[in-house]
């Protein structure tokens, strides 16, 4: 432990390689062993990590230049919010993307008295209460579709379990909730928005 703090205070190079490892680690656990777990959603795994890498990285360089910790996680967590701009992105996943961000700009630009201890408790505590959060407060993560719909006699309240059957049937998706957007009665027909879960059928 010893020759490892050693290497690490005085060769720039083992720093940035001991950090890497650390970061690397910490982005493996939170995104393939408890964001996939939980999600089963592959879409963003590879910007996840992408992004991860190449935000260390970055901040890595921006350190040499002196660049304030604050400006370096902003700069970074708006180019992450430009990146899904177009993408209908979850509050879940968007939650994660910022994980990814903040864990990289730390272990990119902290310092601790004691660097090993220091790295291995922050990591260990986002590790932590992330696993803790999808432990406790599961949730699927929804997609929405608009829908022009016909059967306006459907959208009654009281036959709000017949209107989710027949979403369901028609788009081959368990639909979890159904939004009305307009209705158009001259036309016969409604604009919906509904939520379901990607993986599970009908």
């Amino acid at each position: 432990m010893d020759d490892i703090i050693f290497a690490y205070e005085h060769d720039p190079i083992w720093n940035v390689l001991l950090r890497l490892i650390i970061n690397q680690t910490t982005l493996f656990i939170v995104i393939w062993l408890i964001y996939f777990k939980y999600s089963k959603n592959r879409s963003y795994l590879f910007s996840f990590f992408q992004m991860g890498l190449m935000i260390f990285l970055v901040c890595s360089l921006l350190k040499a230049v002196d660049i304030q910790f604050g400006v370096a996680l902003g700069l970074f967590a708006i180019f992450g919010i430009l990146r899904f701009r177009t993408e209908n992105l979850p509050v879940k996943s968007m939650s994660y993307l910022f994980t990814i961000v903040g864990t990289s700009a730390i272990n990119a630009m902290a310092s601790f008295p004691l660097p090993v201890r220091g790295f291995l408790t922050f990591n260990g505590i986002i590790i932590l209460f992330t696993f803790l959060l999808e432990l406790f407060l599961k949730e699927t993560d929804l997609n929405k579709h608009r829908l022009i719909y016909t059967k306006l006699d459907l959208l009654n309240n009281n036959k709000k379990q017949e209107l989710l059957n027949d979403i369901s049937s028609t788009i081959g998706k368990r639909v979890n909730r159904v939004e009305i957007r307009n209705i158009d009665i001259p036309k016969g027909q409604a604009d919906l928005e509904v939520f379901f879960s990607p993986d599970e059928t009908t």
